[in-house]
């Protein structure tokens, strides 16, 4: 695993020990990069970034090597936190960084922490976690109007938006399925 574009291109990632986390390949993440790029604006210069179900944060982390201002990762397990905190620390990136052990479909109130335009959610697999998940974000006030969001799922399931949010596309990458969605 490695970073694939931007200010930290080719610096490798820890990558999980066990398979309880399923980090989204190399390639994934650079199409999903490629898909922001090209087809919803993809300047990520200051953008702030929830990364959602985080495992090994590698998403955010390849948000902040192509210029995204700050990322908040929500984790869960404490291999993922361990893990994310060790790129972070390998990266250089504590200061634009925080780590949170929170479920995702129950994330509460963003409280004092300023909202987020851009999503990644990358929850297991089969379970219509990344529906609650959003919802739960957007209930909480975590996202700011017209924010981005990506859910990477099993290409079996069936990703649907929760009510708010407008489907803007869907692609395929082996047995992933990556959809992307805007809050209205």
């Amino acid at each position: 695993m490695r970073i694939v574009g931007g200010e930290f291109r080719g610096r490798p990632l820890a990558a999980p020990r066990s398979s309880a986390i399923r980090p989204t390949t190399d390639r994934a993440r650079e199409a999903v990069f490629n898909v922001i790029a090209h087809n919803f604006g993809g300047d990520l210069e200051g953008a702030r970034v929830l990364d959602l179900f985080a495992g090994t944060g590698a998403l955010g982390l390849e948000a902040l090597s192509r210029g995204a201002s700050h990322c908040i990762f929500i984790e869960e397990s404490a291999e993922g936190r361990g893990l994310i905190r060790t790129n972070v620390e390998t990266l250089g990136l504590q200061g634009r960084t925080k780590i949170f052990r929170r479920d995702a479909t129950a994330i509460g109130d963003v409280g004092t922490i300023a909202p987020f335009g851009l999503v990644f959610a990358d929850p297991p697999y089969g379970k219509g976690l990344g529906e609650q998940a959003l919802a739960a974000a957007l209930a909480g006030g975590w996202l700011i109007p017209g924010a981005l969001c990506m859910v990477e799922e099993a290409s079996s399931a069936q990703f649907r938006p929760p009510a708010g949010f407008s489907l803007l596309d869907s692609r395929d990458y082996g047995d992933t399925t990556v959809t992307f969605c805007r809050l209205d």
